[in-house]
């Protein structure tokens, strides 16, 4: 056998058994229920929209150009369509492919930044599968797996392998563009730190300075000219309102708070600040583990390149995040593996310079066993606890019937993690990665009906069927588009006189609203009511809300409204 085909024997081997543990652990929850309103829901629906009207240069939205989001998610999912046919399988299962390659680059980043400590390529993804709140987004239609895929990929081909120290530029090009096109210039900000600081961790770089500084920049206008590639035409195709938003509101009212722009832009804006609570809840279940903590808080210098690797990559990036306006916690999951890099080479090291702590059992993973097995005992007590009344509301009463078993999974885990000896962190891992998964199953049997849009969207795909209008009552995020096949758009109303306008010109007309609570009237006037969230979706005859609204008594229903969860609605069922 050669040397190539042992060491790619070697690589498939060092691929068991966290990459198929996460796959089908990954498949069994993105499939425990329907695409997730308003995350998933939305990419479906400019998807839907560009697939069933050709419009595959511009992404639209309820009818209008979408520019806020770029093109390479919708072109996969549509490349998967053109195969397999239209469902929301292909895009679920493409969210699984991207987690699965994210990991992959981890761990090749991991081989390739610590050469000489082969713990940190074998650790990294193990590390990286078991973040609760990275696994959960990940099983959402959306752009930020696919972008850190992007990113890992350009940062790889930074690193020096054994046989080339020179960066491949011009597949750092090649993938900068991919990323621009999956989220916007956003990506350059992901990648740049790393770049711009290379002479701080690569010999290569601070040996060729000019050279990787300056075939660098051409890597980055290869790739800012796939992104014009596609904008300038996407631009002028979209119209004058499109470009606009395009090329600059969408992404400066993100960066600063207060840029004045005609409609309403996802901005998210915080205090800067905001990241720093929430980092204990990015990192469990390893905020919850003391070794890591002292891993990371004994290290000293000299760092080597993995350690200076990542270092120059999270902290500048998180200070930048952190000075722009928009924030979300999702916006930092392409650092996510960056993390891990970091707290798997620190415990590298720790093992190698300081066993007895790397060994000691109080900085173990008891903590995170004993918050196992007291959440498996507050399960097990929940049907008593609701019962008697000591608990109240709709998750403890939804999750009673279910909690004794749960408990028992939660109790395994919990006392896996009390374990001693070799393995603690695939320990962590695996446990993490259960858990979350339990908890997505609790959710998907308590709450998911109060997310399921089923019952409305088949009301509404029925009436535009028979061509009647569908209004709503706000804003619009495509929630009914894609479960429904919609082919025309949701009207918004935003105003008292928007409505009326409608209910005359459209008399067979239905009215979408988002009430908090479900009134008197909607009880005996609506022709359907659902929970969504912690509020309702009420539909009405554009007539009778239009006659509640005015202060008027509406014609009585010929028949009460359907209230769910009256009837189980099968996710998915077309009308």
């Amino acid at each position: 056998m050669s040397t190539n085909s042992l060491r790619r024997s070697e690589y498939l081997r060092s691929l068991w058994p966290w990459l198929p543990l996460w796959t089908v652990v990954a498949l069994l929850a993105i499939f425990s229920h329907g695409p997730m309103p308003l995350y998933s829901t939305r990419t479906l629906a400019v998807a839907w929209e560009m697939w069933r009207e050709h419009h595959f240069l511009v992404p639209y939205i309820n009818g209008e150009p979408y520019s806020e989001k770029v093109p390479l998610l919708y072109w996969l999912i549509h490349a998967g369509w053109y195969v397999f046919g239209v469902s929301d399988i292909w895009p679920r299962v493409l969210e699984v492919i991207f987690g699965g390659v994210q990991l992959v680059l981890l761990s090749v980043l991991a081989r390739r930044l610590f050469p000489m400590r082969p713990w940190v390529a074998k650790a990294a993804p193990w590390m990286l599968l078991a973040l609760s709140y990275a696994f959960l987004f990940g099983l959402q239609i959306m752009y930020e797996v696919l972008l850190a895929d992007c990113v890992l990929g350009a940062l790889l081909c930074l690193t020096p392998k054994a046989n080339r120290a020179e960066p491949r530029w011009l597949l750092f090009g090649l993938l900068i563009g991919a990323g621009l096109l999956t989220k916007g210039p956003v990506m350059l900000l992901h990648i740049a730190f790393p770049w711009l600081l290379g002479p701080f961790w690569n010999d290569w770089a601070r040996e060729h300075r000019t050279r990787w500084y300056g075939r660098g920049v051409l890597a980055v206008l290869l790739g800012l000219a796939i992104l014009l590639a596609w904008a300038i035409p996407a631009g002028f195709s979209g119209g004058d309102a499109y470009r606009h938003r395009l090329f600059f509101t969408q992404t400066a009212a993100r960066v600063v708070d207060g840029v004045q722009h005609d409609e309403p832009l996802q901005n998210h804006a915080h205090p800067f600040w905001w990241y720093v609570p929430y980092l204990l809840v990015l990192a469990f279940p390893f905020s919850g583990w003391p070794r890591a903590w002292v891993a990371l808080g004994t290290l000293r210098k000299p760092f080597d390149t993995g350690l200076r690797f990542a270092l120059c990559w999270l902290v500048p990036v998180f200070v930048l995040f952190s000075v722009i306006s928009g924030k979300q916690l999702y916006y930092l999951l392409p650092e996510y593996g960056g993390g891990m890099l970091l707290l798997a080479g620190a415990m590298a090291v720790m093992r190698e310079r300081r066993v007895p702590l790397a060994e000691n059992y109080w900085l173990g993973s008891w903590p995170l066993g004993m918050g196992g097995i007291l959440f498996a005992i507050c399960l097990f007590a929940m049907p008593n606890l609701v019962a008697h009344h000591y608990l109240h509301g709709e998750w403890f009463e939804g999750a009673a019937p279910y909690s004794r078993t749960f408990s028992v999974a939660f109790l395994l885990l919990g006392c896996l993690l009390l374990l001693r000896g070799r393995g603690e962190m695939r320990r962590v891992a695996v446990a993490g990665l259960l858990g979350v998964l339990a908890l997505n199953t609790l959710f998907t049997l308590t709450l998911w009906h109060k997310y399921d849009l089923s019952p409305t969207t088949a009301l509404i795909a029925s009436a535009q069927s028979g061509k009647r209008a569908i209004g709503i009552d706000g804003s619009y995020e495509g929630q009914y588009h894609f479960a429904g096949r919609l082919s025309e758009a949701i009207i918004e109303l935003h105003d008292g006189k928007a409505l009326q306008d409608f209910a005359r010109s459209h008399p067979d007309g239905l009215i979408i609203t988002h009430p908090d609570t479900l009134d008197a009237a909607a009880q005996r006037y609506a022709l359907m009511a659902q929970p969504f969230r912690s509020a309702w979706v009420v539909v009405w005859s554009a007539p009778t809300l239009a006659d509640l609204r005015a202060g008027r008594t509406p014609m009585e229903p010929a028949q009460p409204p359907q209230i769910f969860p009256g009837a189980k609605v099968q996710y998915g069922a077309q009308p």
